[in-house]
C-alpha cells in the first residue's frame, strides 16, 4: 500500500498524537509500570489490552500455569493408586481447570463483550467440550500447556518491551541544581527552563540542555547511537533563551539520558523532564508499537474469515456422527481436537513479536522507526532519494581553495581577504574568515579594512590603506575580465564551487572557492547502500546542475537533478515512486516534509532535539549520523524475513494439524503440545532482532 494513501487519514490524527504526548510525566510513568503487564501479543481487535498481573503481581498468569501443572500432574499420578476414590483426581484436575483456564475465560469473556472471538475463546470451548466427555485429564492437559505458553510467551513479549521501556531509566531521577549560589539536588521533574544544572564526571545528564560552562567529551550513543563521545563546549551567549533556537550546534547541545566524560559541566536546561528528547523517544517508539504493519493488518484479516469458518467446521464435526458409523463422544472428541488444532495463536504473536523487536533494537541503535509499516517498507526499498543541502553533506560551506594571482601569495591573499569579510554579515563571509584563518598561522595579524559595503547579488566593496578592494562573483567584473581568468573561475564552478575573485585597485591578486562539502562518511554509506541493493540514488538540490552533477559525482550517487524547487522535490519523488514502486525520501524533516510525506518511508536527518523532524517523518536518525541508514535498512531486511518465516510456521502448523486431527491420527494432546510450541518458536524467532548488529547491514 502505498504511503501517500494511507498518509491522507494519518495526518489529521498527527495533531492528537502530538497533544497526547505532551502529558505530564505522573502519568507517561504510570504507562511504563503498566507496559510490562499489558498483553498486546494477543491483540486481535484495536487497542484490546489484557491484563495479566493478579495476586502474585506481574508473574500471576506464569504461577497460575504451574498451579495448573501441579494439579494436573497430581491427579494423574494419584489416578494410579488403587482403591483411591475417583473423585480426588477429579477434584485436582478441577483444580487444574480453574489455574489453567482463568486467564483464558478472562480474556475469552472480555472480547465477547467487544463483540469478537479470538483464540483463547476457542480453546475455552475445547477445554469444557473435554470435560463434557468425561476427558477430563486432556482438558486439564490442554489449559496447562496453553496458559504455559501464554505466560512464557508474555515473559518473552515483555523482554522486548523491557529494551525500550530501558530507555526511560536513562535519564536519572534528580539533577544537581544552582539555586542562590548553592548546589540542591531536586527531582527532575522540579527542574524549571532556564535553570543551571552542575553534570559531575562520569555521570548521566539529567535534562536537555546548553552547555554554559566547562569543556569535555559526552557519550550520546543512548541517544543517536554514536559510539564515539562527542567534544562539548560553552555558547557564546550564556544569557540567551535557546529553548526556541532552531540551529544549536552539537558541540553546545547536551540531551537528557547521555553520559559525561571526565570533566565537570554546567548546563542550562532548555527542555522541561517531560518533553526532553529521550521522553518524546519512548512516547513514539510505544505509539509505534500500536500501529499495525502490511503484514499484521493481512494476518488479521485473515483471521476474521478464519476463526468463523473454524467454527463452523467445528459444529459440522460434531454432527459426523450422523455420517459415519462413530458414537457422538468420539465425532465430539475429534472436532475439540480440530478445534485446537485451528486455532491460529502462532499466526496472530508471528508479526507483533517481530515487529515490536525491530522496533526496539533500532531505537537501541539510535533509529526511530514509526511502526510496522515503515519497518517492512525499509526493507523492500529499490531507489532512495537525499537533498543534499546537510544531508549528503555538511550543510554550510567551507573554504576549498585559495588560488594567488600573479607574484601574490595565499598569505598576501587571504589578509586582505579576511580584512574585509570579517566586517561582513554575508553567509559566505563567515566561512571564509574560518577557513582563512585555519589556513594561516594562529594569531596572525590581519590590516584594518573600512568603508566596507556589500553589493547585493554579487559581493563586498572595502578599502585597505588607499587600496580599494573588491571580492565577489564574476558578474561583479563582467567588465574587464580576462578570459584566462574566467576560465578558471567556469572550471572551478564546474567542479560544484562558489568562486570569488578578489581585486586589490587595479590587478587581480586571487580567486577564491568555496563548497558545501560532502559528509566524511557519504561516500562510504552509498557504496554500502549499493552492497544492499539499492540500484537507483539520485540526488534532489535546488543548486545548479553543475554542482549538483559535482558533487553526485564525488559521494557516487547514481543521478542528480537540480534547479529544483520545493515543488519540484515533490514531483521528483513521484517519478521515481512511479517508476520504482517502492522509494525513501532522506532529508531534514523540515524542508523536505512534503516530499517525504509522497514517498513510501519519510527518513529525517538528525531529528534529536528536533520537534519537526521527529513528527515529520516514517523514520529518524536520532544522530546527525548518515551511517544509521545502512543498518536500518539492514534491520529491516533481517525483520521482514523473520516475519516471513514466522508466517510459514505458524500457518504450516495449522495446514499440517487440522488434516492430522480431522483424520483421527491426531488428539487434543498432541495437538495442543504442537500447536503451543509453534507460538513459543515464533515469538523466539522474533526476539533474535534484538540481538541485531550493525556489522551484519551488509549481508
Amino acid at each position: 500500500m502505498k504511503k501517500q494513501e494511507m498518509k491522507k487519514t494519518q495526518t489529521k490524527a498527527k495533531p492528537k498524537e502530538l497533544h497526547s504526548s505532551k502529558k505530564d510525566t505522573a502519568q507517561s510513568d504510570s504507562k511504563k509500570k503498566s507496559a510490562e503487564n499489558e498483553h498486546e501479543g494477543h491483540d486481535h481487535e484495536e487497542g484490546a489490552d489484557h491484563e495479566h498481573g493478579g495476586i502474585f503481581g506481574p508473574n500471576t498468569e506464569l504461577i497460575f500455569a504451574i498451579i495448573c501443572g501441579v494439579a494436573l500432574g497430581t491427579g494423574w499420578g494419584l489416578h494410579f493408586i488403587k482403591n483411591l476414590p475417583d473423585w480426588v483426581s477429579l477434584s485436582c484436575y478441577i483444580i487444574a481447570y480453574f489455574f489453567g483456564g482463568y486467564f483464558t475465560a478472562k480474556e475469552a469473556v472480555e472480547t465477547i463483550l467487544k463483540g469478537g472471538f479470538e483464540i483463547d475463546f476457542l480453546m475455552l470451548v475445547a477445554a469444557i467440550g473435554a470435560a463434557i466427555l468425561g476427558s477430563w485429564l486432556e482438558g486439564a492437559l490442554l489449559l496447562f500447556l496453553f496458559s504455559l505458553g501464554h505466560s512464557l510467551e508474555h515473559y518473552a513479549m515483555g523482554k522486548a518491551r523491557k529494551s525500550i521501556a530501558a530507555l526511560t531509566d536513562l535519564a536519572p531521577p534528580t539533577a544537581l541544581v544552582i539555586r542562590d549560589g548553592k548546589q540542591t539536588e531536586v527531582r527532575i521533574e522540579e527542574l524549571q527552563l532556564g535553570e543551571i544544572i552542575v553534570i559531575k564526571p562520569n555521570t548521566k545528564i539529567p535534562a536537555d540542555g546548553v552547555v554554559v560552562k566547562g569543556e569535555g567529551s559526552v557519550n550520546q550513543a543512548p541517544i543517536t547511537g554514536e559510539s564515539v563521545p562527542v567534544d562539548k563546549q560553552p555558547v557564546s551567549d550564556p544569557e540567551k533563551d535557546y529553548r526556541s533556537e532552531k540551529s544549536i550546534k552539537a558541540e553546545n547541545r547536551v540531551f537528557a539520558g547521555t553520559i559525561n566524560g571526565g570533566s565537570a559541566l554546567e548546563v542550562k536546561v532548555i527542555r522541561e523532564a517531560k518533553d526532553s528528547t529521550i521522553s518524546r523517544l519512548v512516547k513514539m517508539v510505544n505509539e509505534a508499537e500500536k500501529q499495525k504493519s502490511p503484514t499484521q493488518l493481512f494476518t488479521d484479516k485473515f483471521e476474521k474469515f478464519f476463526v468463523p469458518a473454524v467454527l463452523i467446521l467445528v459444529a459440522g464435526l460434531c454432527f459426523a456422527f450422523l455420517v459415519i458409523d462413530e458414537p457422538f463422544s468420539k465425532s465430539f472428541y475429534r472436532a475439540m481436537s480440530v478445534l485446537v488444532a485451528a486455532s491460529p495463536c502462532a499466526l496472530a504473536i508471528s508479526t507483533p513479536s517481530a515487529v515490536l523487536s525491530g522496533v526496539a533494537r533500532a531505537a537501541k541503535g539510535g533509529v526511530l522507526i514509526k511502526g510496522g509499516r515503515p519497518l517492512e517498507d525499509l526493507g523492500e526499498l529499490k531507489a532512495i532519494a537525499f537533498d543534499k543541502t546537510g544531508t549528503l553533506t555538511e550543510g554550510k560551506p567551507k573554504l576549498t581553495q585559495v588560488i594567488p594571482l600573479d607574484k601574490n601569495t595565499e598569505q598576501e591573499v587571504l589578509e586582505t581577504v579576511i580584512a574585509v569579510e570579517r566586517l561582513s554579515d554575508h553567509p559566505l563571509a563567515q566561512a571564509i574568515v574560518v577557513g582563512g584563518m585555519e589556513r594561516l598561522k594562529k594569531n596572525h595579524k590581519i590590516p584594518e579594512a573600512k568603508n566596507v559595503k556589500g553589493i547585493t547579488g554579487r559581493g563586498v566593496q572595502a578599502e585597505i590603506g588607499s587600496e580599494k578592494i573588491l571580492i565577489g562573483n564574476k558578474a561583479l567584473f563582467a567588465k574587464g575580465l580576462p578570459d584566462e581568468l574566467k576560465k578558471q573561475v567556469e572550471d572551478l564552478e564546474k567542479a560544484g564551487n562558489t568562486s570569488m575573485l578578489v581585486k586589490l585597485g587595479n590587478d587581480f591578486i586571487g580567486i577564491l572557492a568555496l563548497m558545501d562539502t560532502p559528509r566524511k562518511e557519504a561516500k562510504q554509506v552509498i557504496a554500502e547502500l549499493k552492497a544492499l541493493g539499492i540500484k537507483k540514488m539520485v540526488m534532489l538540490t535546488g543548486d545548479n546542475q553543475q554542482v549538483a552533477e559535482a558533487v553526485a559525482k564525488e559521494v557516487g550517487v547514481t543521478d542528480a537533478w537540480g534547479d529544483l524547487m520545493p515543488e519540484d522535490k515533490v514531483s521528483s519523488v513521484q517519478k521515481l515512486d512511479r517508476s520504482e514502486k517502492k522509494v525513501a525520501m532522506v532529508g531534514d524533516g523540515v524542508n523536505d516534509a512534503p516530499a517525504m510525506a509522497k514517498s513510501t518511508v519519510g527518513i529525517a536527518m538528525g531529528a534529536a532535539g528536533s520537534d519537526v523532524a521527529l513528527e515529520t517523518a516514517d523514520i529518524a536518525l536520532m544522530g546527525d549520523k548518515l551511517e544509521s541508514l545502512p543498518f536500518a535498512i539492514g534491520l529491516s531486511r533481517k525483520s521482514r524475513g523473520i516475519i516471513k518465516q514466522n508466517l510459514c510456521i505458524s500457518l504450516g502448523m495449522v495446514a499440517v494439524l487440522i488434516p492430522l486431527t480431522i483424520l483421527g491420527i491426531a488428539s487434543i494432546g498432541p495437538a495442543v503440545i504442537a500447536h503451543e510450541g509453534s507460538t513459543l518458536l515464533v515469538v523466539f524467532n522474533a526476539l533474535r532482532l534484538l540481538a541485531y548488529k550493525n556489522d551484519k547491514a551488509m549481508k
